[in-house]
């Protein structure tokens, strides 16, 4: 069979943001620091040279624990623009491992359309003989340009390992397979042969971008003795939706339960995840601060998004309204 020539291999965008990727020991700090741009990245690559024809944006260099809503409206946008294009088959986000789960949920439910959305990284940075980055952006690629990966959203590929964007959390610190999918596992895995996807999300939903200052969101979290305070104090401050990390199935203390009644009588929309890793919060228990009591109060109940994924869901549905009705069928979707 014919090798393809490099005009005719599929074309991937590549939209650098920075990350441990993107990072080398600086000789003075000594201790890891950005230094890499997009096309640096690449030609660390071996081999991406027979997989996709690669165009780079290099949007910023920053450690992911520096992403916000402003920076992932610009990413959004940098991809609807690089997607737009006939020829590009889909987009690779290099970004780092901190929040990578979380700019990945936000570009799934702000970027429609079938080419898929590869988000990528490193848990080791390039002065590191073990650096995985490479296998990582090579990995990407071959998802990027994969027909199997159409209509499947955003995903992160990591360690050969495909996870979609809605159920992906980060479970260590520095392992290189960081990321798993909680109860429902990988979307697919990246093979030495082909790229082999056993599954689709079927609970992908649009949330149209309509401005580029997104509402304030905070997250308290519950814990045994907390006083309602942080609440009180983020609906003080201007918060418009606060997500409560409450315990096991969507539970807090009385004094919690009263700070959220005095938050949602002012108007506040509040959210109710779980520091649990798995499992849904549901309306339960009945005792003061039970989950029956919070959904009397008019708390919304976020599945089983975690706290920091329910607040981006949060802050795309007040763009368009405060009803807590309205906000709780799109956590049901």
């Amino acid at each position: 069979m014919r090798a393809m020539t490099s005009s005719e291999l599929p074309a991937c965008h590549l939209i650098a943001t920075g990350g441990t990727i993107a990072m080398r020991i600086d000789p003075v700090k000594k201790a890891p620091v950005p230094a890499l741009s997009g096309e640096e990245l690449l030609e660390s690559v071996p081999g991406l040279s027979g997989v996709a024809r690669l165009q780079v944006t290099d949007l910023s260099n920053v450690p992911s624990d520096y992403m916000g809503p402003e920076r992932w409206v610009a990413l959004q946008r940098a991809v609807v623009s690089a997607l737009s294009r006939d020829d590009t088959v889909g987009v690779i986000v290099a970004h780092g491992t901190d929040t990578l789960e979380e700019t990945g949920w936000f570009l799934d439910l702000t970027v429609s359309g079938p080419k898929p959305i590869v988000l990528t990284g490193a848990q080791r940075n390039a002065s590191e003989p073990n650096f995985d980055g490479p296998r990582n952006l090579l990995s990407a690629a071959r998802v990027c340009v994969s027909l199997d990966a159409r209509d499947k959203g955003a995903m992160i590929v990591l360690n050969n390992q495909i996870n979609a964007a809605r159920d992906a959390t980060k479970t260590h610190t520095s392992e290189v397979e960081a990321f798993k999918s909680g109860d429902f596992g990988f979307l697919g895995t990246v093979d030495e042969d082909r790229v082999v996807f056993s599954r689709a999300s079927t609970r992908r939903q649009h949330l149209a971008l309509t401005t580029d200052f997104l509402p304030r969101v905070e997250i308290v979290a519950m814990y045994g003795g907390a006083d309602g305070a942080q609440v009180r104090t983020a609906a003080q401050q201007g918060a418009k939706g606060i997500v409560v990390q409450a315990l096991g199935s969507g539970n807090v203390n009385v004094e919690m339960h009263e700070a959220i009644k005095e938050a949602i009588s002012s108007g506040v929309a509040v959210v109710i995840s779980t520091r649990v890793q798995h499992g849904r919060v549901r309306p339960v228990y009945g005792f003061v601060g039970g989950g029956k009591t919070l959904k009397e109060l008019g708390a919304i109940f976020a599945d089983n998004l975690s706290p920091q994924k329910a607040r981006i869901l949060l802050m795309l549905a007040l763009q368009a309204s405060n009803s807590p009705d309205e906000i709780q069928r799109l956590f049901d979707r």
